[in-house]
């Protein structure tokens, strides 16, 4: 192999007239906030294409570049390796030329795993620079889908590789099974796929003759073929074994966590049991920062929407809430927000349960109520801390929505999270808590309600004409639509699942404390006046916001209706 080139990345990219010198100054910046390469801050700021930052890297680690979309590999290529060794190491053997294999590597840099992979080649082997979505997608095309390999490993389970019965007398008998070879290589596929699929959970869930698994993506449960009831137990204990959990208390919910490594990325698993009727049932949150962004340039924003967050998140004081359903990104807003203010002449602290994500610059502290670290212990504390910008993960009592304001009325700027259906019911629910409606008046600045919604998949996304039907209960006109709006969905491909839709967007509706909303306040007036006035005052409703993410092709009319069917 070539020895490496001595230049950076940055440096060869500047060389060969790719970028400019501000460009690479802006994306340095940029990437001490977003935690990626400099390679893939300059993809995701469009200063290139991802051909150009993997010609970069090759010319930097002296290696060839091969688009694997133009290459027919041969089936005796393919059985060169064994699908299992190129799903660990992210490569796919591409030619054999004087007795040497060439392999692409979506991750060139590990030079060391050749070593490995020649070893199990039984020959010499060099690697390529590749796109990592090129690679699994030749995984798909030689080897079959990883659910496929899924489905094949379950069947010989069946034909009793294992045996697993479904009670066990001593501690150490499930220990030993959750051990075994096929639990452990059946957990990490289970774990590999959900991963893959951008996947927010993973169910197990035992029943009295089955043994169910669900993955959760884009909001919507999945179900996917599922091991023998005989199974559960040993899977379960695995589970609770990687998470540090005692396999030996089946009676109480357990809560723990799990760190991984995937393709060179670090993901978190929080990991909850419970136990059932038939058993301990187990749900797996998936924390990859790789997939969700905590940047606020990148949540798809309108410039309206982006300009009010602006105005928000650099006021010097005063209340910010983030309110919706579980599940609605109410983290992942405040995290973009708290990201956009993170410099190095702020202080801020955050108080959560449980912290989500790690984000250098913030000094986040975890809630524990099993110590006495309730939200109100933990923010006493944080206020001695000489914070200016504080996160509350969520307002649940009086207590702790008492040093919300306490706080804000001494000039720090506070975020946090209620469970409330819309903007204006937030005002009621803080009154129903027990806060002065003056206090209300005098520190909160905004409310923003928030839903996800999916979005059309890229790769079958059509346009087509809605019946009448459709559009009516949105309050939209056909008439008065004519042709000035196309209408799209998904067909429904691989890359979807089927389903039409990947990925999802944040409807935002934003209440701004203007003089009106504030003096109903004041007068106690019902939630139905203060969402007329909000609305009177400029406030764009969930469901205006939904119409218009279809208007701009993003979603369906059916997600909107879904997201916004409480709305009047």
């Amino acid at each position: 192999m070539k020895q490496l080139k001595e230049l950076r990345l940055g440096d060869i990219l500047l060389e060969s007239g790719y970028i400019t010198a501000y460009q690479l100054e802006v994306a340095l910046e940029e990437q001490k906030k977003a935690g990626v390469t400099l390679g893939q801050q300059l993809v995701q700021l469009d200063f290139i294409t991802r051909e150009e930052r993997l010609e970069a890297v090759a010319d930097q680690l002296g290696m060839e570049y091969v688009v694997l979309e133009d290459v027919q590999i041969p089936p005796e290529i393919v059985g060169k390796l064994e699908y299992g060794v190129c799903a660990q190491y992210h490569v796919m053997p591409v030619e054999e030329k004087d007795g040497v294999l060439h392999v692409a590597m979506a991750h060139p840099q590990n030079v060391e795993n050749l070593d490995a992979i020649s070893f199990v080649a039984g020959q010499q082997v060099r690697g390529l620079v590749a796109d990592e979505g090129a690679i699994a997608a030749a995984h798909e095309k030689y080897y079959g889908s990883a659910m496929a390999h899924l489905d094949e490993m379950l069947e010989k389970m069946d034909m009793g590789d294992m045996e697993v019965v479904e009670e066990f007398e001593e501690t150490a008998d499930i220990a030993k099974a959750a051990d075994s070879r096929p639990v452990v290589n059946l957990l990490n596929q289970i774990l590999k796929i959900a991963i893959k699929d951008a996947a927010s959970d993973i169910h197990f869930e035992p029943y009295e003759d089955s043994f169910r698994i669900r993955y959760r993506v884009d909001g919507v449960l999945y179900e996917i073929q599922s091991p023998p009831k005989s199974m559960a137990p040993a899977l379960i204990a695995r589970i609770k074994i990687i998470s540090k959990l005692n396999i030996s208390e089946v009676r109480l919910p357990q809560d723990g966590r799990i760190a991984l490594k995937v393709e060179g990325r670090n993901v978190d698993l929080r990991v909850s049991t419970v136990p059932t009727k038939f058993g301990e049932s187990a749900v797996l949150r998936i924390l990859d920062r790789s997939v969700v962004s905590l940047d606020l340039h990148n949540l798809r924003m309108s410039e309206e929407e982006m300009s009010a967050f602006q105005r928000i998140i650099n006021k010097p004081n005063g209340i910010v809430l983030v309110t919706g359903p579980t599940g609605a990104g109410k983290t992942t807003t405040l995290y973009a927000c708290l990201n956009e203010i993170n410099k190095i002449d702020m202080k801020i602290i955050t108080n959560e349960d449980p912290i989500e994500y790690n984000i250098d610059g913030l000094v986040q502290v975890p809630i524990n109520p099993e110590v006495g670290m309730t939200y109100a212990n933990s923010l006493r504390a944080t206020l001695r801390q000489d914070p200016d910008v504080i996160l509350i993960g969520e307002i649940r009592d009086k207590e702790t929505a008492d040093i919300a304001v306490e706080s804000s009325l001494t000039g720090h700027l506070v975020f946090s999270t209620l469970h409330t259906n819309d903007a204006p019911s937030t005002i009621t629910r803080l009154t129903d808590m027990g806060v002065e409606t003056f206090l209300i008046t005098a520190t909160l600045e905004a409310v923003v309600s928030q839903r996800l919604v999916r979005t059309i998949c890229p790769k079958c996304k059509t346009n087509y004409t809605p019946v009448e039907e459709q559009l009516m209960p949105l309050g939209l006109d056909p008439t008065q639509l004519g042709g000035s709006v196309t209408f799209y969905r998904g067909m429904g491909c691989e890359n979807c699942r089927g389903t039409g839709y990947r990925g999802r967007v944040a409807l935002y509706e934003i209440l701004h404390m203007v003089p009106t909303v504030r003096d109903l306040i004041l007068s106690e007036a019902s939630t139905q006046e203060l969402y007329q006035a909000a609305v009177d005052s400029g406030m764009k409703t969930l469901r205006q916001v939904g119409i218009q993410k279809i208007f701009d092709g993003l979603t369906t009319i059916e997600e909107v209706m879904n997201a916004t069917i409480q709305e009047d």
